[in-house]
C-alpha cells in the first residue's frame, strides 16, 4: 500500500529555499548549500544517467532505497515553473502531478516521466498519484507550501529531512504555518554523515486532534463536536 512521504533538505535554521525564487534563480539559489551531501554522491549522478560524484556510505544507500520506493510524485507550480526550463529529460521517471489553475495537457517526455497538471485539489492529485504509482510510496516533491497543505490536511505517513550544517539566516521554511496538534511524530531513524544528518519520521493521527462525540442520553442522538 502506498505511504505519502516527502523527502527535503533544510537548512540548520530550518529553511527549506532561500529568498526570490524564480525560474531563473531555482530555490533562491541556495541548492548547492542544502544539498551538497546529494549533489556528492555517485548515486544521484547515475540517477541522471550522468557521471559524478562518489561511493559514500550511507548517503549512497539511503539515495537509492528513496528512489526504489518512489512510483508518483507531486509538486506544486511554483516548483515546477523553477525547474522546467533547466530539468533533464526523464528527470523524475515515473508520473508527476503538478498543482495548478493552468488548464493544460500532459507533458509527455521521452522516457517515463509525463507530467499532469492538477486543477482539482490536493486530494484529486493524490487519488491520481495512488494510481500511477502501483503500491509503491507517493512523493511530495515541493515546494514547502504544497508539503505543508498535505501536512496540514493529514495526509502525510512519514518524512524525512537532511539538515545541512549552515545557517541561511532567511528565506522559506519548510514548517511554517503547521498545525501543531495534527500528529503524533515518532523519530524512527537518526543517520549521521559528513555533509548532512538524515532524520526519518513517522507521523500518526494525533488523538488530541479527533472530534468528540457525545451521546444525549435518552433521545439516542450523537452530535460531533469539534475541541476548541
Amino acid at each position: 500500500m502506498s505511504r505519502i512521504i516527502f523527502d527535503s533538505g533544510i537548512s540548520l535554521d530550518g529553511f527549506f529555499a532561500g529568498d526570490n525564487r524564480s525560474p531563473s534563480n531555482p530555490m533562491g539559489g541556495v541548492s548547492g548549500k542544502i544539498h551538497t551531501w546529494m549533489l556528492n554522491q555517485k548515486a544521484f549522478w547515475e540517477y541522471l544517467g550522468m557521471e559524478g560524484g562518489n561511493e559514500t556510505e550511507p548517503d549512497a544507500k539511503y539515495i537509492r532505497e528513496t528512489i526504489e520506493r518512489t512510483g508518483a510524485f507531486i509538486m506544486g507550480k511554483r516548483m515546477f515553473e523553477e525547474g522546467e526550463a533547466s530539468w533533464p529529460n526523464d528527470l523524475y521517471k515515473a508520473d508527476v502531478y503538478v498543482l495548478t489553475h493552468q488548464k493544460r495537457e500532459p507533458w509527455v517526455q521521452k522516457g517515463t516521466t509525463t507530467f499532469y497538471f492538477i486543477n482539482d485539489g490536493i486530494e484529486s492529485a493524490l487519488d491520481k498519484a495512488r494510481q500511477s504509482a502501483q503500491g509503491k510510496d507517493i512523493r511530495i516533491q515541493g515546494g514547502a507550501n504544497t508539503i505543508q497543505q498535505y501536512l496540514n490536511a493529514g495526509l502525510v505517513n512519514e518524512f524525512f529531512i537532511h539538515i545541512a550544517p549552515v545557517f541561511l539566516g532567511s528565506g522559506i521554511r519548510l514548517f511554517e504555518g503547521i498545525d501543531k496538534d495534527k500528529y503524533d511524530l515518532q523519530i524512527t531513524e537518526v543517520i549521521p554523515s559528513d555533509l548532512t544528518t538524515h532524520l526519518r519520521y513517522k507521523l500518526t493521527k494525533s488523538k488530541n486532534n479527533e472530534p468528540l462525540t457525545a451521546v444525549i442520553v435518552g433521545k439516542h442522538d450523537k452530535r460531533t463536536y469539534k475541541e476548541l
